[in-house]
This record gives C-alpha cells, sequence and structure tokens, in this order.
C-alpha cells in the first residue's frame, strides 16, 4: 500500500482525493496539511509541512500556489516525490520547480483529466493542419471561486498550438483595450467566470467561411481528483528525479 501526504485536505479538492484514496485498497492518506488544521476523516492534519511528521511515499497538492515553497523544502529534506495539482504558479514558482526537479521526481500538470490531454493532441493536429489559414480562439469557463485567469489548462492549450503552428504566436488575453482588426499571428484566450462550471474548454479554428471546433466538458472537479490519484501511483513507483506530467502517466512506464 502506498501512503501519501494529501495539502490542501480540507479543501473540495483535498476531500475528493481523500474520499478516492478511502475506497483505493493501494493508497492510504497518512497525513494531511492545510493552514486551518482540522482534523481529517481518518487522518491527521497538520497546518504547515514543518509540523508533519508522518512518512509517506508521495505527496500530493491541491492548496495554493503560496504554499509550493515550504512544500518543496518538505519533499526535498525528506526525497519525497510530489504531486503539484495546483495552478496558478508565478514565473519564480516555476523556476522553484525546475530546482527541485534535479533532486526529486515532481509531477505537474495544469490539467489532471484524461479527456483534456487528449484535447490537447487533438489540438496540435488541427494546428498542424488548419494553423496557417485559421484563426485560433480559445474560450474557457469556470466556476465563481477560481482565482487565476486564464486557466492554466487554456494556456497549456494555447502553447498546444502555437507549438505546431507556422509562425510565432501572440497571445491576447481580453479584447476591451485592443482598437484594431484581429492579426494573424494572434491566439485569442478568453474567460467566464461564474456559477459552479467545473471546467469547459474550447480551441476554435476560424477560417473562410467555415469554423472548427474542439471542446471539452468536466461535469465535476473529481476528474481531476481521480487523474491526481492516478499521477501519485503512478510517482510512487518513480526513483528518477526529472518532470513528469500526463503523458509519462498515459504513455511511459515508471523511470
Amino acid at each position: 500500500m502506498r501512503k501519501i501526504i494529501l495539502s490542501g485536505c480540507n479543501g473540495h479538492m483535498g476531500r475528493t482525493v481523500a474520499g478516492l484514496c478511502a475506497l483505493d485498497p493501494e493508497l492510504e492518506v497518512a497525513a494531511g496539511i492545510d493552514v486551518l488544521g482540522q482534523p481529517g476523516e481518518g487522518f491527521p492534519v497538520f497546518s504547515s509541512p514543518a509540523a508533519c511528521t508522518p512518512r509517506a511515499d508521495v505527496l500530493v497538492d491541491f492548496s495554493h500556489p503560496s504554499a509550493l515553497e515550504g512544500l518543496l523544502a518538505f519533499c526535498l529534506e525528506r526525497s519525497m516525490p510530489a504531486v503539484l495539482a495546483t495552478t496558478g504558479y508565478s514565473k519564480e514558482h516555476l523556476e522553484q520547480i525546475d530546482q527541485a526537479v534535479q533532486h526529486i521526481p515532481i509531477f505537474r500538470s495544469a490539467n489532471f483529466s484524461l479527456g483534456i490531454n487528449l484535447l490537447l493532441d487533438l489540438v496540435r493536429r488541427a494546428a498542424a493542419v488548419l494553423g496557417g489559414d485559421y484563426d485560433v480562439e480559445i474560450i474557457e469557463r469556470h466556476h465563481r471561486r477560481k482565482v487565476d485567469a486564464p486557466s492554466g489548462t487554456a494556456l497549456m492549450l494555447a502553447d498546444a498550438a502555437a507549438g505546431v503552428l507556422p509562425y510565432e504566436p501572440e497571445y491576447i488575453y481580453d479584447r476591451h483595450d485592443v482598437r484594431r482588426p484581429r492579426q494573424p499571428q494572434e491566439i485569442g484566450i478568453s474567460c467566464l467566470r461564474g456559477g459552479t462550471i467545473a471546467g469547459d474548454h474550447t480551441v476554435v479554428f476560424a477560417g473562410l467561411d467555415e469554423v472548427v471546433e474542439i471542446s471539452h466538458h468536466a461535469a465535476s472537479r473529481d476528474v481531476f481528483a481521480a487523474g491526481a490519484v492516478r499521477a501519485a501511483k503512478f510517482l510512487a513507483q518513480v526513483n528518477r528525479p526529472g518532470l513528469y506530467d500526463m503523458s509519462h502517466l498515459l504513455g511511459s512506464t515508471p523511470a
């Protein structure tokens, strides 16, 4: 049985991960980390990584970017792999992750849905075929409590298209202050926040007299928790430091 330490255990995603682990004979939550420090369902909860004493095979984080530094220090001290499921990292956060992967395995993805990762592949294929003559726009919708905009997934989709386009694209975030016709090299990214939308993403390829749309709809955020649990199982078997993502989980064997 693999043991995990669950950061952000009192949040919606943390509670969902804990519930999935309780039903999985291969996983056990050894401890939780949450600033509230409230007791978890069958496991101790600590208010900071420094206070967390139980041993585990892997850490799963569904908390907040501000917690990253302490979590990385905790994992580096214990040589513990980490699944980073939090979004909204800054450039400085990404640099910290790049330094940490020199010493420990880290699994990071802006979206742990299997469907979204299939969507990424479809977007690359469509952009390779259509991108030279079609305008590329991305529309994403999330619940009212989501803090970062655009979503990490929207940026993943933009990067997927940008990597195969025959030009160097420019990302345009919101057009309210843009007073000019759309430029051919742009990738527009539009955001909507409201209600309890778990996550909707659409990539639009708009050409002459026709439009191609590729979409993904998440009915609940449980799909992201399930993907993070799969990532934890995968990473618990990895011995080689480095940065891992859904492509490794779906198509590779542990290193």
